[in-house]
């Protein structure tokens, strides 16, 4: 259950899908003066070296974000956050979405963590060290239940699970209409894998029949490498903000002409 080590993963396809459309709606989110709450369930480790063992061994990064960032204008939200991270950490540093929310939200916002895996935990500590971070060692679903409705109430939760543990396709769905009803204004963000074998079909059938109004945007693109079951990416949000829709059809096309060339 805890042997998940995103290391191996970051910077790929799915992330840049994942992390372009977090730190849209963050710049969104920070447009106005008052002050939000950031939760994230599945925090991992929250920076990544694109140059490291575990990166080279599986070439998901070269294959992602190493081959894509010119899809994104310097002064994006999302480069504007890598670009922050490579500031800090170096020029081969890739920022989790914990740095991602932490290079684009202000000083008096607040954010919470959580991150079960206690070598990633602890790493985690180091790597997001912040006054107004707070991180924490327990399960991110629960964590998210007591924490709704937070303070401020205005905020962003992001659900990103290993999907390691299969019974999270079941539980989720009624997790996220629990938290909708303590935390109606919330923008609740889910990220899912698309895999060849669809099994998060019936998830999406479930969250769709009780967000109809949310948006679920999912793109295609080539397996990282021959076997890999993955071949695709999911974003699944409730209350999306204005222009979330338009800004996920602009990817969906980068994504459609990537996998055209195979």
């Amino acid at each position: 259950m805890l042997s998940y080590q995103h290391s191996f993963h970051a910077g790929n396809l799915a992330d840049v899908h994942k992390h372009a459309i977090l730190a849209f709606v963050l710049d969104y989110m920070t447009q106005k003066e008052k002050p939000l709450t950031y939760i994230e369930s599945h925090s991992g480790r929250g920076l990544y070296d694109l140059t490291d063992a575990d990166a080279q061994k599986t070439g998901e990064a070269a294959k992602g974000i190493l081959q894509v960032a010119d899809w994104f204008e310097a002064n994006s939200p999302y480069m504007r956050a890598l670009a922050k991270t490579k500031s800090a950490h170096g020029d081969t540093a890739y920022p989790g979405s914990p740095l991602i929310a932490q290079a684009l939200l202000r000083a008096d916002d607040s954010l919470h963590l959580a991150e079960l895996h206690p070598g990633e935990n602890a790493a985690l500590r180091k790597n997001a060290r912040s006054h107004t971070t707070k991180i924490y060692q327990q399960d991110g679903l629960e964590l998210a239940q007591s924490l709704s409705p937070p303070t401020p109430r205005r905020g962003i939760l992001l659900i990103d699970p290993s999907w390691e543990i299969k019974s999270d396709y079941k539980t989720i769905p009624a997790a996220m209409a629990q938290l909708h009803r303590k935390w109606n204004v919330g923008v609740l963000m889910l990220w899912y894998p698309i895999l060849a074998d669809k099994r998060h079909a019936p998830m999406m059938q479930a969250l769709t029949s009780s967000f109809p109004q949310a948006l679920r945007h999912e793109v295609s693109f080539p397996a990282a490498r021959k076997g890999h079951g993955m071949v695709g990416s999911g974003m699944f949000v409730v209350n999306p903000p204005w222009g979330l829709s338009e800004y996920a059809q602009k990817l969906s096309i980068r994504f459609a002409a990537l996998l055209a060339k195979g």
